[in-house]
C-alpha cells in the first residue's frame, strides 16, 4: 500500500517531483532539439488510453522522430493520477465529438468503472480460454465502443497540441540552460588556465631568485 501510494502521492509531492524531471531534462547530454523531441513523444503518449505501455510507446514514438529516449520517458510523467482525470475527460468529450455520439458522462463514475470491468472481464477470458468455461466478450465490446476508441481517436488533437507547445516550449529553455553551462565551463577553464599560467610563472621565477641570491655573496668576495 504504501508503494501504490507512492505513485499517487511521491514523497514530496508532485511539486518535487516535477522540479526533478526538470532538473534531468535540462542535463541530459544531448543537443536540444533531440531533447525537446523526446519531450514531444512522452506528452504526445500520455492521451492514449494504452495505460501501462506508455513507457514502451514513448520509447518508440522518439526513436521514429530521433528523439532522446530518457527525455521521451521522463516526460510521460505528464500523465499522473491528479492529470489523468483531465486528459481522459478532454479526450473522451473530444472523441465522442468526432465520431457523432452524445457527450460521455462523468469520467470518474463511467470511464474508471468501465476499466475495472474491461480488465476483470479479459483477465477471466484469458483464465478460462485455460481453464474451460464460457467467455464473456460484451463488457469488452461496451468498453472498446464507449471507451477506448473515443479515448484513442479524441486524444489525437489535445496529445497532439500539448505535445507541440511542449516542445516550442522546451526547445528554447534547453538551448538557452545548455549555453548558460557552456559560458559557465568555458569560464572555470579559463580560471583553471589562469591559474596554471600563474603557478608555472611562480615555478619559473623561484630558480631565478635562487640564483640571484647565490650570486650576491660571490660579488662581496670579489
Amino acid at each position: 500500500m504504501q508503494k501504490l501510494g507512492g505513485l499517487v502521492w511521491p514523497r514530496g509531492g508532485w511539486g518535487r517531483a516535477i522540479r526533478y524531471i526538470n532538473h534531468r531534462l535540462r542535463r541530459l547530454p544531448d543537443p536540444p532539439h533531440r531533447i525537446a523531441r523526446g519531450i514531444f513523444a512522452g506528452v504526445l503518449v500520455t492521451f492514449t488510453p494504452f495505460f501501462g505501455l506508455h513507457f514502451f510507446l514513448a520509447a518508440i514514438v522518439a526513436w521514429l522522430i530521433r528523439g532522446n529516449l530518457i527525455a521521451a520517458l521522463l516526460a510521460t510523467f505528464v500523465g499522473n493520477p491528479p492529470t489523468f482525470i483531465i486528459i481522459a475527460a478532454v479526450s473522451l468529450e473530444t472523441g465522442h465529438f468526432i465520431l457523432g455520439r452524445p457527450p460521455p458522462g462523468e469520467v470518474d463514475e463511467g470511464m474508471f468503472q468501465l476499466f475495472w470491468h474491461a480488465t476483470r472481464s479479459l483477465f477471466h477470458n484469458i483464465y478460462v480460454l485455460f481453464a474451460g468455461g464460457e467467455v464473456y466478450w460484451a463488457p469488452l465490446l461496451h468498453f472498446y465502443h464507449e471507451v477506448f476508441l473515443p479515448y484513442l481517436v479524441g486524444g489525437i488533437i489535445p496529445g497532439t497540441v500539448c505535445a507541440l507547445a511542449a516542445y516550442y516550449f522546451s526547445l528554447p529553455v534547453i538551448q538557452a540552460y545548455q549555453n548558460r553551462r557552456k559560458g559557465r565551463i568555458k569560464a572555470k577553464l579559463a580560471e583553471l588556465k589562469e591559474k596554471a599560467a600563474a603557478k608555472k610563472a611562480e615555478k619559473a621565477a623561484r630558480p631565478e631568485a635562487s640564483a640571484a641570491r647565490v650570486d650576491r655573496p660571490a660579488d662581496k668576495r670579489d
